[in-house]
C-alpha cells in the first residue's frame, strides 16, 4: 500500500483540522498519484473536503468509528479488520492512504511507499506524521528538485520500507 502526505520540516501535517498549507502543484501531484485509485481516509479528513463529499474518479473508503455515518459515493468501514477485508478486493499498489494523522499511524505499519512533500517551513500544528527520517525501516528512493510556491520551498521525496 502507498502511504500520501504533506509535512513540514516537523512533520507536521495540520492544524485545528486544516492543512498547514495549500500548494496547488502538491495538490497536482496528489491527484495525478490517486486518481482512479483507491483511497483510504477518516471521517474527519472527508469532512474538510468540499462540501464534505468524497474524491471524484477515485475508490473511496472512509474508516469511522460511527456506526451510523454514511455518505454517498464512498465504501463505508468501522474498523482496521474490516478495512483490511474490503481492501483485499483491490491491487495493493493502487491503494493509498490519505490521512488524517490517526489513520496515518494506524496504517503505516501496512504500507511500502510513502510519497511525502516535504515543506522547509515549520508551521504551528497540532497533527503529525511519524518521522520517517528517524525510522530505520525507511529509506529515501527519489527526491525532487526544490520547487517553490511564492516563498514556500518544498520538494516531492520517495521513501520506501526496506524490509519489504
Amino acid at each position: 500500500m502507498n502511504i500520501i502526505v504533506a509535512v513540514d520540516n516537523n512533520w507536521a501535517i495540520g492544524n485545528k483540522g486544516d492543512l498547514l498549507v495549500r500548494i496547488p502543484n502538491d495538490h497536482k501531484h496528489f491527484r495525478e498519484e490517486t486518481t482512479d485509485k483507491v483511497v483510504v481516509l477518516g471521517r474527519k479528513t472527508l469532512e474538510t473536503f468540499p462540501q464534505g463529499m468524497p474524491l471524484k474518479n477515485r475508490t473511496n473508503i472512509i474508516l469511522t468509528h460511527d456506526p451510523r455515518y454514511q455518505v454517498k459515493d464512498a465504501i463505508i468501514v468501522h474498523s482496521a479488520e474490516e478495512l483490511m477485508e474490503q481492501l483485499r478486493e483491490y491491487d495493493d499498489q493502487d491503494i493509498y492512504i490519505i490521512g488524517g494523522d490517526s489513520v496515518y499511524r494506524q496504517l503505516l505499519p501496512y504500507c511500502n511507499v510513502a510519497h511525502v512533500t516535504k515543506i522547509d517551513h515549520a508551521y504551528e500544528a497540532d497533527a503529525f506524521f511519524p518521522d520517517l527520517d528517524q525510522d530505520p525501516d525507511w529509506e529515501i528512493t527519489a527526491d525532487s528538485d526544490e520547487q517553490t510556491y511564492f516563498d514556500i520551498a518544498y520538494r516531492f521525496l520517495r521513501y520506501e520500507r526496506k524490509d519489504r
